[in-house]
């Protein structure tokens, strides 16, 4: 096999959820293996850290503002990062939320606030990189989903997050099977409990603290220990892989 289809070199990527986190490390992990990356995320985040990270390494990097919420913004996000760096090939669809709120207090509009960054942003951040990608005969998408997905984190009250990330999963998969003869893979890569500013807050660490003993190699996942495995499902290494879900999760879902 050659060791330069892992490779993303002359390629051109568009990151959602870039201002931190898993999408910062992921951003600079794509431009470190040779693309041009587009950085996406909310107006006002802190998108020109993570542009300057990639710059350092000697790469390129186009910021862009818009809400993973607002198709239309989407759509311009695509076309903008287009005209700057290039045809878009790759995107990696990191932007979401989190919190805890018990099922039986929980609103209506913290419910859909939810749902409507986790799972329809990133059903909308598809559909405009996927038309980018169609028009031109094809390309890779990995969606950030979670070992939420898979199960209930216990004492963790997120039914929406977990819901949301399940749905994220099931839209992976059914991308995968509508775009399969069309050139466009898409794929997804759940996480486990990774060393992220969502998971280190005051809120959540002390129930996280209390849950690494339950995973098999007895530590968070660091940001950039995400980069290979989605960076492979992105690569011409992963020719033939499309609606999978890739579990990155220390062993914790194989116990």
């Amino acid at each position: 096999m050659d060791v330069n289809s892992f490779s993303l070199a002359g390629q051109v990527a568009l990151v959602t959820g870039a201002a931190g986190g898993i999408g910062a490390r992921v951003a600079l992990g794509l431009a470190e293996f040779g693309a041009a990356v587009g950085v996406l995320d909310v107006e006002g985040s802190d998108l020109q850290a993570t542009a300057d990270s990639i710059a350092a390494v000697g790469g390129r990097a186009h910021v862009v503002a818009a809400d993973v919420t607002d198709g239309d913004a989407l759509t311009a996000a695509v076309a903008e990062v287009e005209s700057t760096l290039g045809p878009l090939q790759l995107a990696v669809n990191a932007a979401g939320i989190n919190n805890q709120i018990p099922a039986e207090d929980m609103a209506r509009a913290d419910w859909q606030r939810l749902l409507d960054i986790n799972l329809s942003g990133v059903f909308l951040s598809c559909q405009a990189e996927g038309r980018a990608m169609l028009a031109r005969g094809g390309g890779s998408i990995v969606n950030i989903g979670s070992v939420s997905a898979h199960i209930a984190n216990r004492g963790l009250d997120q039914v929406h997050y977990n819901a949301s990330k399940a749905g994220v999963l099931q839209l992976t998969k059914s991308l995968a099977l509508e775009w399969a003869t069309e050139g466009v893979r898409v794929n997804s890569v759940s996480p486990g409990y990774t060393a992220t500013p969502m998971a280190l807050s005051p809120q959540v660490w002390p129930l996280v603290e209390g849950l690494q003993k339950d995973i098999p190699m007895q530590r968070l996942a660091q940001t950039e220990e995400l980069v290979g495995p989605i960076v492979f499902l992105l690569s011409g290494a992963a020719s033939y892989v499309t609606g999978v879900d890739l579990l990155v999760d220390g062993g914790a879902v194989a116990w």
